[in-house]
């Protein structure tokens, strides 16, 4: 699986941890920015991580700020994008099976390097249910975008 990631400076630190995290797990990154810790806006890193999912250059995104609720409305503004900000494993595992999220938002000082690595390994790993009710209202919210 090709991951899409990006942060501002406010999560540039949780970045770098959560990619050699996936490297290890054999994920294929594209790392998408920032690269250091000088001030930037996350709208620019948002943007690029949430294209390359909805272009199908990768299969699933992260993006990360300082709490994750900024970056995660820029990603949004792509369409066919589901960011979904999460803050324990629960909400990853739900977004994926009820909402088919495929952008994963996370705030740099709201989750903890080991609690940002399990949210991240459950949705990574958690499949879409493909239940009809679910499908239905994916389908609803894309329908909202046009």
């Amino acid at each position: 699986m090709k991951v899409a990631i990006g942060s501002d400076h406010g999560g540039y630190d949780l970045k770098e941890y959560l990619i050699a995290h996936l490297k290890e797990k054999g994920y294929e990154i594209d790392d998408k920015g920032c690269y250091s810790k000088e001030s930037c806006d996350y709208p620019v890193y948002g943007h690029a991580v949430a294209n390359a999912v909805a272009r199908g250059e990768a299969d699933r995104g992260i993006v990360i700020c300082t709490t994750g609720i900024g970056i995660s409305i820029a990603a949004n503004k792509v369409p066919g994008i589901r960011a979904a900000l999460c803050t324990n494993e629960l909400m990853a595992k739900m977004t994926r099976l009820h909402n088919d999220a495929n952008v994963l938002a996370l705030g740099a000082n709201i989750v903890g390097p080991g609690l940002a690595e399990s949210i991240t390994d459950t949705f990574l790993t958690e499949d879409f249910s493909k239940v009809d009710r679910h499908q239905r209202r994916i389908d609803e919210m894309e329908d909202l975008s046009v």
